[in-house]
């Protein structure tokens, strides 16, 4: 079942009260810094390895150095036309647009935001990684994660300048249709086909406008609750697309009311079974994913966490679990977590921005 972040109210009016005082509305391109952004070259994330609980190796600096810059993919176009929502501390720009998704039909917002490092001159022919954020509750008409009060962005600039994360392109589409039902980001029959939307129509938006990686080795999700769900799922079903998830209280079973008549379909959809079928593989470095689990103490599911880690965390499926002192079923418990360590971890495993010499 579904369970609703506590903060999502809090996190929905603050996101509302950021839109009125801190965005323009004004065009913003991502070919151009704004004046304030600069900063260090990120630090290669690395250091002690900080897993708390369950299994998966460690790999210092991930699979980045020389290869990565051969593996850049420049921006295929068209560009879409972005108008300012937000503006991080750093003076980067969160930008909005909407998307009409070619391959699933759906017509929906996507927020974006690029880091310090993605506009200065030594890394102008360098993919970046993309994490595809998602937020708990219905995600419906906005995903939280576009607002300046979680801190989502400036923590990872912040980490990135610190060596534990990589600097990520921070993508945040719309997570169902509508706000009357979970969609499982699936493309359940007969309905908006959300899964296509979020493994197909949203990658293919970012790299048409920004620099990325075409190695699955640059593509991660991230997500809370319901959003969890479905970065967990998306990466479990699509291993040759994406490599990592950061996972924060989710649920690990499809339970939307609209699979009914269709089970067939929700099997196909079960992180479940999909992780049990690809734990039975033998690990590989075009296959391995990493799945970085987290939960709070004071928030229900971590014995079915564990069960999941115990029964499916073999062969290709690597997992980490951060159980977070104190933390609820919320999206500030979550970027605690993701500051503790399981930024770091899917970091080291990924591809990092190479400047030129």
């Amino acid at each position: 079942m579904k369970r609703p972040l506590t903060s999502l109210v809090a996190a929905a009016v603050l996101g509302t009260l950021a839109l009125v005082s801190g965005c323009s509305g004004e065009p913003v391109s991502f070919d151009t810094p704004p004046p304030e952004a600069s900063g260090p070259a990120p630090a290669a994330p690395g250091g002690q390895d900080r897993a708390r609980d369950g299994a998966g190796g460690r790999h210092p600096g991930g699979p980045g150095g020389g290869g990565a810059a051969a593996r850049t993919l420049m921006p295929t176009g068209p560009k879409a036309e972005f108008t300012t929502e937000n503006t991080v501390d750093d003076g980067t720009k969160i930008g909005v647009t909407t998307l009409e998704g070619r391959k699933s039909g759906f017509t929906g917002k996507v927020w974006v935001w690029a880091p310090p490092q993605y506009f200065e001159p030594r890394y102008a022919n360098s993919g970046f990684p993309v994490l595809i954020a998602l937020p708990g509750g219905n995600g419906y008409p906005r995903n939280y994660w576009m607002g300046t009060d979680l801190k989502l962005q400036s923590s990872i600039s912040r980490w990135s300048r610190e060596g534990k994360s990589l600097p990520f392109v921070v993508v945040m589409p719309v997570l169902n249709p509508d706000d009357a039902y979970y969609y499982d980001g699936s493309d359940i029959p007969g309905r908006e086909k959300m899964g296509t939307w979020m493994t197909e129509d949203v990658p293919d938006f970012v790299r048409a406008n920004f620099r990325t990686f075409a190695s699955r080795d640059g593509w991660a999700f991230m997500g809370s609750s319901s959003g969890a769900f479905v970065g967990l799922k998306s990466v479990l079903k699509h291993p040759d697309k994406f490599k990592a998830v950061i996972a924060s209280g989710p649920d690990t079973v499809p339970d939307s009311p609209l699979w009914a008549g269709h089970d067939a379909e929700k099997a196909a959809n079960d992180p479940e079974k999909l992780a049990e079928a690809l734990s039975t593989r033998p690990s590989s470095p075009g296959e391995d994913v990493y799945l970085a689990f987290q939960i709070g103490t004071r928030e229900t599911g971590l014995q079915n966490l564990r069960s999941f880690i115990r029964n499916y965390g073999k062969g290709p499926v690597k997992t980490r679990l951060e159980v977070i002192q104190d933390g609820g079923h919320n999206a500030r418990t979550y970027v605690k977590g993701m500051g503790d360590g399981s930024i770091q971890w899917i970091s080291e495993h990924m591809l990092a921005p190479v400047p030129s010499p």
